[in-house]
């Protein structure tokens, strides 16, 4: 079986968004093309809560998903329309933005804030589809327990499980991946035309062909099939380091397609996202009155 190679990696820098927010913000607007589909992926891992707790106030979203996925911690959010909620340990929100929503994210001071948010394009015909919420709770998501490794299936499938979210638009895998120290992984359930990476959340992991070069916590690994390869699903080989890992394993079909962006917007030509712009500032920006929460 021929084997996914590791081609980048993508450590990230700090960064301070929203209202105040420390983070590590993984990928952004120098990544976009690698990983197509996935436009940013931001980090958070915080035992002090002056860290995070000023939040994400009022801020409008066009034209992607959000999801924000918590191993540890509280988050408060809510819409202009009234909509509000929480997402807690080991929770998700899968947010379709779509034609245009008005949210915010406030966490809560917690022991330990622990989790990431990973921004997914939208394909231009559905750049304007309507809004949807879709919460994942805990007790929602399959739960595979394996000899050394645990994976939890948030969206996609594996080994005939799954997952909770069944995206109508790009269909995402997204696996929680926790390692037992000092063993290795193998996964081969991903077609050779979609990217995936893995963003590694706690501990050390090795992906390179002699399994010896670990990487620290935070960081993105870009993985693509080897030239030379005759399988259609290339395998991917991960080893955890003496700490064991936790990873996040995500692949989505790339769109290839123009992409637009100014700040939480992210359409495909200026002009329509100059148009957004408009229509923030005169009020017509909100094209449904309710979103649907699933």
């Amino acid at each position: 079986m021929a084997k996914r190679m590791c081609t980048r990696i993508v450590r990230g820098q700090h960064a301070i968004d929203g209202a105040g927010v420390h983070l590590r913000r993984v990928l952004g607007l120098k990544t976009i093309k690698d990983f197509d589909p996935f436009l940013l992926l931001d980090g958070f891992d915080s035992y002090d809560p002056q860290d995070y707790i000023k939040g994400f106030p009022w801020h409008p979203h066009r034209g992607i998903e959000t999801v924000t996925y918590l191993i540890q911690g509280e988050i408060e959010h809510g819409d202009s329309l009234g909509n509000q909620g929480f997402i807690r340990d080991l929770q998700c929100q899968w947010m379709t933005a779509g034609s245009g929503i008005i949210h915010q994210e406030m966490p809560i001071a917690s022991e330990r804030m622990l989790g990431c948010q990973l921004w997914v394009n939208l394909p231009q015909k559905d750049k304007m589809t309507e809004p949807t919420y879709h919460d994942i709770q805990q007790q929602d998501v399959i739960v595979i327990q394996e000899e050394n490794a645990v994976i939890r299936v948030l969206s996609g499938m594996y080994k005939g499980n799954e997952g909770s979210v069944k995206s109508k638009y790009v269909k995402v895998q997204y696996l929680d991946v926790k390692l037992e120290p000092d063993t290795i992984w193998t996964y081969k359930e991903t077609p050779n035309d979609q990217t995936l990476f893995l963003y590694l959340i706690e501990g050390t992991l090795a992906a390179d062909d002699t399994m010896t070069e670990f990487e620290e916590k935070a960081c993105a690994i870009l993985l693509k099939s080897s030239s030379e390869s005759s399988s259609d699903n290339d395998e991917v080989i991960v080893k955890a380091g003496i700490e064991g890992a936790r990873l996040l394993l995500i692949a989505g079909k790339p769109l290839k397609e123009p992409i637009a962006w100014g700040g939480p917007i992210v359409m495909n030509t200026n002009e329509e996202l100059d148009k957004a712009f408009k229509e923030l500032d005169n009020n017509t920006f909100i094209k449904h009155t309710k979103p649907k929460i699933l």
